[in-house]
């Protein structure tokens, strides 16, 4: 899988503290299920309630910023815990105290300086809709890549102007189709008219 069909979206992160004084935690939902967000003038995503379903059993990392080299937890091992629920995709990260990049993270999340997540995943099944307003893309289900806590949302992400390139292009083809379609149903008058 090319890293370039990954897409990112971006959702809030909270702090929690845990009762004993040996665990840290950064948790927060990373995924609010049917929530839209709008990608870009016109378009709109929204993630199903079912897009995770088989996918949260997976080893699935959680990371800072994207970096696939800045591993914060993961599945595999409990330090990344996964679940989806009727608001969202939940996720609970244990903080490697002995990781001065991590602990510097949980303090920033702590202070309120950083307080995004985001996750990465490539579609599997999407619905479309064409509304008077715009377009929107339902991900019914997807592969999940990893979760991140960033400072920024990744909606620049090239991903995303990959895609809204790809959109644009199938709207100019199926414009084209219906232009064309239009001019034959025209011709078929024409035709009937002077027959």
């Amino acid at each position: 899988m090319s890293d370039k069909n990954i897409q990112y979206r971006t959702g809030s992160v909270s702090l929690r503290d845990k009762q004993s004084e040996d665990d840290l935690r950064i948790e927060g939902y990373f995924v609010v299920y049917d929530d839209e967000t709008e990608l870009w003038d016109g378009v709109y995503e929204k993630i199903d309630r079912h897009a995770f379903d088989g996918e949260l059993g997976k080893d699935i990392r959680a990371l800072i910023g994207h970096n696939t080299e800045k591993v914060l937890g993961r599945v595999k091992n409990e330090t990344l815990t996964l679940r989806s629920d009727e608001k969202g995709l939940w996720g609970s990260i244990l903080i490697n105290k002995d990781d001065p990049e991590a602990l510097s993270l949980y303090q920033k999340v702590k202070r309120g300086d950083i307080d995004q997540c985001s996750f990465g995943f490539v579609p599997r099944e999407e619905e479309h809709e064409s509304r008077s307003y715009g377009d929107l893309f339902i991900v019914k289900a997807c592969d999940l890549i990893e979760v991140s806590v960033v400072a920024f949302p990744a909606y620049e992400n090239t991903s995303i102007a990959a895609r809204k390139k790809d959109f644009e292009n199938k709207r100019s083809k199926e414009d084209k189709k219906k232009r064309i379609e239009k001019l034959k149903e025209r011709i078929n008058e024409f035709k009937n008219t002077v027959a």
